[in-house]
């Protein structure tokens, strides 16, 4: 299924024959995020992969940068998370060694030109200025600090305001050269390639890369003993809330069984929380859970939009459900979220990106790939036993929070439907 390799310097290096593609993807990720950051430095895992694609030495411009990919028909794009950053291309399979090329340059020879830095720092304000201005994204942010409050887990991942236009260009590197380490990266591989190939070139164009350890991540502190809630006053048409429980971390043997709950719960047009409050109720457009899972923590959580006037017979509907999940789940209703999940598994993995995402980040974030056959069987060996197990645990009324931004001046109502006084 993949092969990997270590380099002298300590990069893994993973790839995945598909003989039968005629593109190749090429990821490379990094084990840098917010949760890497002091509070000064919040956002700064962000600006850095910004900086990386305005120019280096070989390609000075933005433009350049952008023309040597799409010039062959290619992809190029990058993104941050809390606990990682990938930058990948997707290309013919000719030009993968343009890829590779490209990829390592602004990797390793991007130019921070201080004009450049400025005229991005810029633009990153305005990136934080649209979430801030989408109501539905901004109570994703809002939940995320009510869940881990005071802590780089519940940050925004870009920063704020006040810390980006406070990062000196000197930050940016002294970090770059703390996290972006052999050590602390991967590059995964997937299309028509032969390993033993992609191994002699990135030992070339990456070589340089040192081999040391790079900086650890802030370790999440949970001390929640009764709900949390936040709600922020926005003039909207419609109300938008987040209901957070804590999940499980992605070593967790039992997050499969709470993945499985959240599709019967909220994911897709067939869920109880689809059905019940859209379909039955007429309560929202737009209703659906996810369960988020990282290096030591997680999180459960359910979205919603609503009218304001029915926010809280809205809330006091989705916990009607999130109670009855410690239920047992009938036998029928748990083949079909599990074919449902396995399903989407398999066909993400008919594409070149899909594949090289799938080997490169198991190995940063776990020092183990799980192939898709693997992680098939462990989603049909999860009982209804263990869904109610795990949600017994988890779905504990003191351990609620909720975040709510719409048109409301006071908490009360939703006090109330948390059963805070």
């Amino acid at each position: 299924m993949y092969e990997k390799s270590v380099l002298p310097n300590g990069l893994r290096v993973v790839t995945a024959s598909l003989p039968h593609t005629r593109s190749v993807s090429l990821c490379i990720y990094v084990g840098a995020g917010s949760r890497y950051e002091s509070d000064s430095e919040a956002g700064i895992s962000h600006f850095i992969e910004h900086m990386c694609f305005k120019g280096t030495e070989k390609r000075p411009t933005a433009k350049e940068i952008s023309e040597t990919i799409e010039g062959v028909g290619g992809i190029m794009n990058a993104a941050t998370s809390r606990e990682r950053t990938s930058y990948w291309c997707k290309v013919a399979r000719p030009h993968f060694g343009m890829a590779l090329d490209l990829l390592s340059d602004i990797l390793l020879h991007s130019r921070y030109d201080p004009q450049d830095l400025d005229k991005e720092r810029q633009i990153i304000i305005e990136e934080l200025a649209m979430v801030s201005d989408s109501p539905e994204s901004r109570v994703g942010v809002l939940i995320d600090e009510t869940i881990w409050p005071n802590q780089p887990l519940g940050r925004e991942i870009a920063g704020s305001k006040e810390t980006v236009s406070n990062l000196p260009r000197e930050s940016l590197l002294s970090y770059q050269r703390r996290q972006y380490t052999a050590r602390n990266m991967v590059v995964s591989v997937a299309g028509n390639v032969e390993h033993g190939q992609v191994v002699e070139s990135l030992a070339l164009a990456l070589a340089t890369l040192e081999p040391r350890e790079a900086g650890a991540y802030a370790a999440v502190v949970d001390g929640q003993k009764a709900p949390r809630l936040r709600v922020e006053y926005r003039r909207t048409e419609q109300a938008h809330l987040c209901l957070a429980l804590p999940g499980l971390s992605l070593r967790h043997p039992a997050r499969y069984a709470l993945d499985l709950l959240s599709v019967v719960l909220g994911e897709g047009m067939s869920s109880r929380l689809f059905q019940e409050l859209r379909e039955k109720r007429g309560l929202c457009y737009d209703i659906h859970s996810y369960a988020s899972n990282f290096l030591d923590t997680g999180a459960f959580t359910i979205y919603a939009g609503m009218d304001p006037k029915r926010s809280a017979d809205a809330v006091a509907a989705i916990l009607e459900e999130v109670w009855r999940m410690r239920q047992r789940v009938p036998s029928e209703e748990l083949t079909k979220v599990k074919e449902l999940v396995k399903g989407r598994l398999l066909l993400s993995m008919e594409d070149s990106r899909s594949v090289a995402g799938w080997l490169g980040s198991q190995e940063l974030m776990q020092g183990r790939i799980r192939t898709v056959d693997e992680v098939v069987e462990e989603v049909d060996a999860v009982t209804s036993e263990q869904m109610v197990q795990i949600a017994e645990e988890l779905l504990q009324p003191h351990l609620l929070n909720l975040a709510v931004v719409g048109p409301f001046r006071s908490e009360r109502r939703f006090r109330s439907a948390l059963g805070l006084a």
